[in-house]
This record gives structure tokens, C-alpha cells and sequence, in this order.
């Protein structure tokens, strides 16, 4: 699926290249995604919202690396990077912020942090992570995570529930929240409570997201009041003032490159 963005805009679904992480570390790591070194400082990088908790290997030009932690974006920022660096990006299954970072994670939403400096196992690891090449961090990983971590049949039995809910969201048109929670036997406040504490945002925030990068995935060749439907709103001003509220500015304005000014790339947070 090609997702469309306006030229002169770089973001990580352009110029990314991803692996699915091996069925050992599927339980805490869904894929290694890996961004070459930007040298042109100068053209904006669009971040599109997404529900991911992620581990960033950064490491500049100059040669200096570190390992951050970036939790979920529910809106959009449009930043220009300070130098040329390039990253390696771990994408955390959703419900494994606890187990990896020692946080749920409703503490991470909008923020960004050295990963150094987390109670969780993954911090151990944060200075062998940036000595590694992008093709040694999954083999690293395998080998040493699975021994480190430890899970209980409740924390098994969340993940599965989790899974169950997060995929009955993923729709074009998603379960309404009372009737997911009837579905999976569990109550409308343990829902939530399973959404903010494992993925860091809400179940209606989540879909709302899902139904933006649909959104971005389709526009440019889909008639807008067409796409609407097909994406789950009640009509298209539903649709554009969603977008423009995650987004920053309404569809059409993002397809002709109108984008909020580029700000200073977000300073570090402390857990």
C-alpha cells in the first residue's frame, strides 16, 4: 500500500526499509525498520501520527549515536532535522512497553526519551544497541532478550486480549467500543484501561489514527467523498475535519505540499 505525500516532503514510509523481526522476538518486537543518513537538513520530515512505541538507534554523520525511546505520535509534527544522521528504528509490539521499558504506555504518548534511562531490561542493552550495525541488532536481540525477559500467564493472557481488540479496531469501519468489550467479556473501563496502558492511547484515538493513514494510503486516487465512505466516516466534512485535527492542515492542503512550518526536532524527556 503507497502511501501518498506531497513533494519536497520526506517522512519514514519513503525512504525506510523494513525487516519483520523473527518469531522469537515477536512477543516484544513486530520489525527493525532502517533510515539511511539524511544529508539534506533543508526539506521538512513529516511524522505521520501511528500508535507504535519504537526504540531509535540515532546516529549522526558526525559519528555520534544514541538510543532513544519515541512513543506514540497522536498528531502530526513537521520537523527539520539539526544535522545528517541516520536511525535504526525497533517497533515494539503493542502491550510489550511494560515488560521491555518497566512504563505502560499511556506514559509515553507525544514524548521522547534516552532509553538508558528506563527501569525496564531493554535499558541494559541501550549502549551495546548503538555499537551495532542495522543488520546486527535482530541476531543481537534474538540471542539475548528472550533469556532476560520474563512473562506471567496474566501478562500473556492481556497481550492475547489485547491482540483480539487491537485487530477488531484495525477495520475501515471498527467495532464500536461497547460492543468490543461485550465481545471479549471484558467491561468498557477495562478496555480502555487495556488500550491506554498497553498501546498509550485510547481505542477511539486508535481508530481515528488507523482511519487518517487509510486516508494518506488512498488519497490523490480516490474521489474524497468516496474515500470517506470507504474509510468509515459519515460523510466527507466528517472526514476532512478529522484529518485536519490529527494532521495539522485539511487533506487537500497536505496533497499540495501546504504543511504547518517545520519545527525544531522534539527535545528529550525523562521517565
Amino acid at each position: 500500500m503507497t502511501t501518498t505525500y506531497p513533494a519536497h516532503t520526506l517522512t519514514d514510509e519513503l525512504i525506510e526499509t523494513t525487516v519483520a523481526a523473527p518469531e522469537s522476538l515477536r512477543p516484544w518486537i513486530t520489525e527493525l525498520g532502517h533510515i539511511p543518513t539524511v544529508a539534506d537538513v533543508s526539506v521538512p520530515f513529516t511524522h505521520v501520527p501511528h500508535v507504535a512505541t519504537t526504540i531509535v538507534l540515532r546516529a549522526e554523520a558526525a559519528g555520534h549515536r544514541e538510543a532513544m525511546v519515541v512513543g506514540p505520535h497522536t498528531k502530526a509534527t513537521y520537523s527539520r532535522a539539526e544535522k545528517p544522521a541516520g536511525c535504526v528504528r525497533l517497533r515494539l509490539e503493542l502491550g510489550a512497553t511494560r515488560q521491555l521499558l518497566g512504563v505502560p504506555a499511556t506514559d509515553l504518548a507525544n514524548r521522547v526519551f534516552r532509553l538508558a534511562d528506563f527501569p525496564g531490561v531493554a535499558a541494559d542493552l541501550a549502549d551495546e544497541l548503538t555499537r551495532l550495525t542495522p543488520e546486527e541488532v535482530l541476531p543481537f536481540l534474538a540471542d539475548v532478550l528472550p533469556r532476560r525477559i520474563s512473562e506471567d500467564p496474566t501478562q500473556r493472557a492481556h497481550r492475547t486480549l489485547l491482540r483480539a481488540a487491537v485487530a477488531a479496531m484495525s477495520t475501515a469501519t471498527p467495532t464500536p467500543v461497547h460492543e468490543l468489550a461485550a465481545d471479549l467479556a471484558v467491561s468498557e473501563r477495562q478496555l480502555r484501561n487495556l488500550f491506554t496502558t498497553g498501546v498509550g492511547v485510547s481505542p477511539k484515538h486508535y481508530a481515528r489514527i488507523g482511519r487518517v493513514r487509510r486516508i494518506l494510503a488512498h488519497a490523490g486516487n480516490t474521489p474524497w467523498a468516496q474515500l470517506a465512505t470507504t474509510t468509515g466516516y459519515y460523510d466527507q466534512s466528517h472526514m476532512t475535519a478529522d484529518f485536519r485535527s490529527l494532521m495539522g492542515v485539511p487533506p487537500t492542503s497536505f496533497l499540495r505540499g501546504n504543511l504547518p512550518a517545520p519545527t525544531p526536532c522534539q527535545p528529550l524527556d525523562h521517565p
